[in-house]
């Protein structure tokens, strides 16, 4: 399972780190890392008597990140005007990188689109060629980041 990058502070460290890979649109960025922890939330303690404070309440120990790959996308609108375009692009990302997951050392990952794909070779925003075109580079930008 891949876990999904929503903290600004693990974009912005994973983007620190220079690509891994490249393509004509994409770049890939890689970190040996786990993400950033929330933090913690601070109660006030509650004058108030309850009917069950003299029950135990203990802390749950629920792990709740999955087995070790993250993914971020960026793909900003100058790039990609249409949001059915850019959902369409995450998508695409994400099922590559659960195509090749089992190759890919656990991490943060993010994939940034670089370059706007030409926006006359393609009919429409969510074509079924722009798809292919892009699930090909993909798969190619993926392979070569295996380490």
């Amino acid at each position: 399972m891949i876990g999904r990058l929503l903290r600004k502070c693990d974009f912005v460290r994973t983007l620190a780190m220079p690509p891994c890979s490249r393509s004509a649109h994409f770049a890939l960025h890689f970190l040996q890392a786990r993400p950033s922890e929330p933090p913690a939330f601070v109660r006030k303690p509650r004058t108030e008597v309850l009917s069950t404070g003299g029950a135990q309440i203990g802390a749950l120990s629920v792990d709740n990140h999955p087995s070790g790959y993250w993914l971020g996308t960026v793909i900003p609108k100058r790039h990609a005007r249409r949001s059915v375009t850019r959902n369409m692009l995450r998508r695409q990302v994400r099922a590559a990188m659960l195509r090749h997951e089992t190759r890919l050392r656990p991490g943060l990952w993010l994939l940034r689109l670089r370059q706007p794909f030409a926006a006359g070779t393609y009919l429409a925003a969510d074509s079924s060629a722009l798809r292919r075109a892009t699930a090909l580079e993909l798969d190619s930008l993926l392979s070569r980041a295996v380490l």
